[in-house]
């Protein structure tokens, strides 16, 4: 009989993980623990709080809550899915504040379609709103970074999406649970932030350049979207265009802050200006004034998911 050892099934793991892991007191592991300090689930609203909107609104609102009601349940399967991926790269911290940020998109997705039922309306279907379905398809191309770099742009559009309902309406129902929403947004940015200034400058151009580009499509996406979501904007005196300037300088710093533009390696774009609307012609810069499902291995009727949630229905009895 040989005396080697037998060889030891991976069952499709490319390496061993390592059972017990350093755990370095790090950022990550500090919002790990907020995180679990500051749990809140729907139950905690109150329900027979008046939405303080005509109904009108309430329709303008369950319309435009659409991409960020999706974002927040393709951002839930996405973490679960790329959690593996950041375990069997030794990555522990990211993997244990990974696992509360779950916990965050689940939480929000449940309290989301509560308040659908509030507003007695359905969201959005994909034949009325087709840029949604573009926009989470990008998310899911690509690595980790890929990723990470999704949900920061996702959580930006998120944070300042909620952070105008929740000045707007302070004492409304959606008003209060937007406030609660940007508490958990906070940490997710803080995360993202985090791995990106980390792994970016590792990046060699050219791909650093493709993360620039993903930057720019998503953007022309959500203009593209707050075109066909113009009237119900309206309706609530809800500034796209402001919004929308505002959250390129968001995207503009960011971009700067984890070492992506503005004196990276060349073919970075020199200039930050915001990509134009795809049936416009360029014009000048822009003033500055919140899943990102990269490498997945989703179910293949993802689509079929999509078209399940935004189909489009008759408002409730």
């Amino acid at each position: 009989m040989s005396d080697r050892p037998t060889p030891r099934r991976t069952s499709g793991i490319r390496s061993v993980v390592r059972i017990f892991p350093d755990l370095e007191d790090d950022l990550l592991i500090n919002l790990f623990h907020k995180a679990a300090k500051m749990q809140w689930t729907s139950r905690d609203l109150d329900w027979g709080q008046a939405l303080q909107m005509t109904p009108r609104q309430n329709q303008a609102l369950a319309r435009m809550l659409t991409p960020v009601y999706l974002g927040e349940q393709t951002a839930m399967a996405g973490a679960a899915n790329i959690l593996p991926q950041m375990m069997e790269a030794g990555e522990s911290t990211a993997q244990i504040y990974l696992a509360s940020f779950i916990m965050d998109e689940a939480r929000h997705f449940e309290a989301l379609t509560r308040l659908y039922r509030k507003l007695e309306y359905h969201p959005m279907g994909l034949r009325e709103l087709p840029e949604m379905l573009r926009y989470h398809h990008r998310l899911r191309t690509g690595d980790r970074v890929d990723w990470v770099w999704g949900i920061l742009i996702s959580d930006l559009f998120a944070k300042l999406f909620y952070q105008w309902f929740a000045d707007a309406q302070r004492e409304g129902l959606f008003g209060r649970m937007s406030a609660k929403i940007l508490v958990d947004e906070s940490r997710h940015q803080a995360f993202a932030e985090h791995y990106l200034r980390r792994n970016v400058p590792k990046l060699e151009a050219a791909r650093r350049q493709a993360l620039v580009e993903m930057r720019d499509e998503l953007f022309r996406i959500m203009r593209a979207m707050e075109d066909r979501l113009r009237a119900d904007c309206g309706a609530l005196n809800f500034d796209g265009n402001a919004f929308l300037d505002r959250l390129w300088g968001e995207l503009e710093y960011f971009s700067k802050r984890i070492g992506l533009t503005n004196g990276g390696p060349p073919g970075d774009r020199p200039d930050d200006t915001p990509p134009e609307r795809p049936d416009e012609q360029p014009q000048a810069p822009q003033p500055r004034t919140t899943l990102h499902l990269a490498g997945l291995s989703l179910p293949r009727c993802f689509g079929c998911l999509l078209t399940m949630i935004c189909h489009p229905r008759p408002a409730l009895a």
